[in-house]
């Protein structure tokens, strides 16, 4: 094992190929940053069998393994103990997480949550249901309306302000970078936002949402299925033809919303936040 620098983004974007939209975040940090670490923030470590790459290992903010079995797993986690927790979150298919996790939780234990079974969805269609007409890409002029929806997003997703410990300026940073790169879309209703959702990573292939939020006080009116089926097609058309996300097992309303687009399930991811 060892870390894998711009040398290595042919193999590593081919081992990310063999399943290209479970992998769809560790190929765009690639395509982005080159594996340089400086611009990853962090590292990716490779696993290698005979010369060849066979797993590997995202650790920046967030820690995503990536084609790993459960040897490389162990691999992996002894290499993480010697290291010491410095990510805030672990994320991917479940398989490999509990692997993972059954090494580090004696010592990087305990987390703040865990959230075992996220089924992964794609859409890989035109949506089965009216896209809503007023859902459009967000422009710069729609920033002072989008951030707090932001805001209440992640908030109520995660339990934590993103602008906890000081990341307000991060966050707003990262809410104009995606309207900047025509990866944020919302339904605008007289200056506050009823429903959004955001392109989280994309490659020319594959795009993951993230995000997908209606105001409390409309829920329950199809705001989310019409939306949704808006970014489906939006994505497709714009971005790349498959588009995914993961949701939480116990969110009914967002699973049924999501069926009616047309996602389907194709794997099952877990989190460990910390």
């Amino acid at each position: 094992m060892r870390p894998l620098g711009a040398t290595d983004v042919a193999d590593f974007l081919a081992l990310t190929d063999r399943h290209p939209t479970v992998n769809v975040f560790a190929a765009h940090r690639a395509r982005q940053t080159r594996l340089e670490p400086r611009l990853l923030g962090g590292e990716v470590w490779g696993r290698y069998v005979d010369g060849a790459l066979v797993s590997a290992c995202h650790i920046g903010a967030n820690l995503v393994p990536v084609e790993a079995g459960p040897e490389d797993a162990a691999v992996f986690a002894e290499r993480l103990l010697a290291r010491g927790r410095t990510v805030s979150t672990i994320v991917g298919p479940e398989p490999a997480i509990r692997a993972l996790w059954d090494d580090l939780e004696g010592t990087w234990g305990p987390p703040r949550e865990t959230r075992w079974r996220q089924p992964h969805l794609v859409a890989d269609a035109p949506p089965l249901v009216e896209p809503d007409p007023l859902v459009r890409a967000s422009r710069p002029d729609d920033f002072a309306a989008l951030y707090p929806a932001c805001v209440a997003m992640y908030s109520e997703e995660l339990g934590v302000s993103p602008e906890t410990g000081g990341g307000a300026e991060g966050y707003r940073a990262r809410v104009r970078q995606l309207i900047h790169v025509g990866w944020s879309f919302a339904r605008y209703e007289q200056g506050r936002v009823v429903f959004k959702a955001e392109v989280a990573f994309a490659t020319p292939t594959n795009a993951q949402v993230q995000g997908v939020w209606v105001t409390p006080d409309r829920r329950g009116e199809g705001l989310a299925a019409g939306g949704m089926a808006a970014v489906v097609a939006h994505v497709r058309a714009r971005i790349a033809p498959v588009v995914s996300l993961y949701v939480n097992d116990w969110n009914e309303p967002a699973r049924r919303a999501y069926a009616r687009v047309g996602f389907h399930q194709t794997d099952t991811f877990s989190t460990i936040m910390f």
